[in-house]
């Protein structure tokens, strides 16, 4: 498969994509900085050069022509401003799954945030006056681009919403549930269920929140339900 990875430099789309590589599959990762490509090539991945922000449906859609499913994987990072929540986090999203759509793209995978929807409304709105209404903003633009994708008819959309991310070695074991007790999981394991979602064709049209746990990723997938 042909998979397009929107914020293909971050950390799980890395993993993401020597998984997806190894397997004989195809990751092309979409990518700002032309400086990364090297990184995504070893990685096993091919860049696409071309910044989110600044491009429209069509031209994005283009890039989209031929391909089996994309991911969306990008944020504005933890340095990045309120507003970079909103035109990253979701803008972004949004116009992943316009281009899906408008290049017949059915397949979108969405990397979310767990307890998204709980966020503040009072407290998400621009300018953020500290760090705390900062996250507010960023929980918000999580939400609403998730709730933006649950509408689509035509894509066969899931949506992960993984817990405390960390940088330890993957376990292959997790939890997942419509909600779930707050926890962490490493970022090696979200791209696991990623790449077993796609693969598998499993936890389509399901939203759910994922932490480590003891039943393993494929099963996970096979059972829940949304």
């Amino acid at each position: 498969m042909r998979i397009v990875i929107a914020g293909g430099h971050g950390k799980i789309a890395l993993l993401l994509e020597r998984r997806l590589a190894d397997a004989g599959h195809d990751p092309v990762g979409i990518v700002r900085n032309p400086d990364h490509t090297a990184d995504l090539e070893t990685a096993g991945a091919r860049a696409l050069v071309l910044d989110l922000e600044k491009t429209d449906v069509d031209t994005l859609a283009g890039h989209l022509d031929g391909a089996d499913a994309v991911v969306f994987a990008a944020g504005g990072g933890g340095g990045s401003g309120a507003e970079r929540k909103l035109t990253i986090d979701r803008d972004g999203a949004i116009l992943l799954a316009d281009a899906a759509e408008k290049a017949g793209v059915a397949r979108y995978v969405m990397v979310s945030a767990i307890g998204t929807d709980d966020f503040d409304p009072a407290r998400a709105e621009l300018p953020a006056a500290n760090d705390d209404d900062l996250y507010q903003v960023y929980m918000r633009a999580k939400s609403e681009a998730d709730a933006d994708l649950r509408r689509r008819d035509g894509l066969d959309w899931t949506i992960v919403r993984p817990g405390g991310l960390t940088d330890d070695a993957g376990t292959g074991q997790i939890t997942v549930g419509t909600t779930v007790e707050r926890g962490t999981i490493p970022r090696a394991d979200v791209a696991e269920i990623i790449a077993t979602a796609l693969s598998e064709g499993t936890a389509v049209k399901t939203q759910f929140e994922a932490v480590s746990g003891d039943v393993s990723v494929s099963d996970a997938l096979a059972t829940i339900k949304y």
